[in-house]
């Protein structure tokens, strides 16, 4: 039966995926996939698709705790339908984030959390814990992003992992979400066909954190954030250092990219392997895949 779910979630991304596409671009919502030669016009906000999906495919098994986890997954679609729309600044971002992950505050969640086998009682600060953990989750998924196929494609394998070191409705939701982004996958894995916008990559990012603190694995999951986490550090301590360079990453003739001039997990990549768009996102996709080993292999263990 808990097949039913993520079956739902992917049949129906792979039919309203191309049909939202559509509606958008009719609508003029459209951003340029800068990192084609061509730099053709490509659907934004195709994200709506798996807001849509995730709700309908979980109906069946509605109940208080599902409900509370959907109320807050929707609650960041509708602040990254808001960053599509008007384009915030990320300290905005970050502060309607905020304000959007309070409800977790009062889900009743144990306060114990796991350290790899180790147990650390947060008490009366897990709420706010709680909270700042599905921030940054949404926003680091967020921020790690605008190659085509990469931030679906990472968080897809993250859904899966905790879909395998969780149970109960932590792993429903899980592999739900698995489900949906697939189905969102296969339209925008390279070439494009659609963009999820800050609507499809706060959401999932949302969900990644709320399917890890309703399954207890909220370290887990925080490990498998990690090139995430490192793309928003490096990014954060060359700001401090004063490496203040804009700029794009730029497509040679021969299809490769050449890396921007500010520091970043994926410029460094980039400085040290020639790479195409496809292989690039293969690459951050491995190395995910291989956090996700790691974390299976210790939630086993420990």
């Amino acid at each position: 039966m808990i097949a039913a779910a993520p079956l739902i979630g992917l049949t129906l991304t792979l039919i309203l995926t191309p049909y939202i596409a559509g509606r958008m671009k009719r609508a003029g919502i459209t951003g340029r996939d800068i990192h084609k030669m061509n730099q053709p016009e490509v659907a934004e906000m195709g994200g709506m698709a798996v807001l849509l999906t995730i709700p309908i495919a979980l109906s069946p098994f509605m109940d208080e705790k599902i409900m509370g986890v959907l109320t807050v997954f929707l609650l960041f679609g509708v602040a990254g339908i808001i960053d599509d729309l008007t384009n915030l600044r990320q300290l905005h971002k970050v502060f309607l984030s905020l304000l959007v992950s309070v409800p977790v505050a009062f889900f009743g969640i144990a306060p114990e959390v796991d350290l790899f086998g180790y147990t650390l009682n947060l008490g009366v600060l897990y709420p706010v814990f709680a909270v700042l953990f599905v921030t940054g989750s949404a926003n680091l998924v967020n921020m790690l992003a605008g190659f085509n196929g990469l931030e679906v494609g990472t968080s897809t394998i993250i859904l899966g992992i905790l879909a395998l070191i969780t149970d109960g409705n932590a792993r429903l939701i899980a592999l739900t979400g698995m489900g949906a982004a697939l189905g969102f996958l296969w339209w925008n894995r390279y070439p494009a066909r659609v963009f999820p916008g800050d609507t499809g990559t706060l959401s999932l990012g949302a969900l990644i954190g709320l399917v890890a603190l309703t399954g207890k694995v909220e370290a887990y999951a925080a490990l498998l954030l990690l090139p995430h986490f490192l793309d928003f550090a490096i990014k954060a301590v060359g700001v401090r250092f004063g490496v203040r360079r804009h700029g794009r990453t730029t497509v040679l003739p021969d299809g490769t990219l050449r890396a921007p001039p500010y520091p970043s997990f994926l410029g460094i990549i980039m400085r040290k392997v020639r790479v195409t768009e496809p292989r690039l996102v293969a690459i951050v996709w491995l190395i995910e895949l291989t956090l996700g080993l790691l974390v299976w292999a210790l939630h086993q263990l420990l």
